[in-house]
């Protein structure tokens, strides 16, 4: 019986060890971190940006970035009663983007295929 406390004693005093550690790796999950728009997708996160006349979408895990390389993603955007689809490439480590901008109240659906992954799709409506 007291093998059986000392072996409980000892996980829940991992658990409790780990814990911090789980919340600072899931800080920045469901926060946007690049100025954007924040959704969740699926397996990932994607944050919209729309600045400069560009739009970018950022590709997230639990606040770490995914890789975006070979990758692509496909911006379906609705502004005053008009449909235009939008090709963003990647850019950067896990960022891809076009040249473009959208207008306030715009509403977009971004569909990403990456490879090795799961499609990602999310909708925004842009501030």
């Amino acid at each position: 019986m007291k093998k059986l406390h000392t072996l409980a004693s000892s996980l829940l005093l991992a658990a409790a060890l780990a814990a911090p550690a789980a919340v600072m790796a899931h800080a920045e999950h469901g926060q946007p971190q690049y100025g954007g728009i924040f959704a969740e997708a699926g397996e990932a996160q994607l944050e919209l940006v729309n600045q400069a006349g560009k739009v970018a979408l950022y590709v997230t895990q639990h606040g770490a970035p995914v890789p975006v390389q070979g990758g692509k993603a496909r911006l379906t955007v609705l502004e005053g009663g008009a449909k235009r689809e939008l090709q963003l490439a990647p850019a950067a480590e896990n960022r891809l983007e076009t040249t473009a901008s959208l207008k306030p109240g715009a509403k977009v659906v971004a569909a990403v295929e990456l490879p090795g992954r799961k499609p990602l799709q999310a909708r925004f409506e842009v501030k």
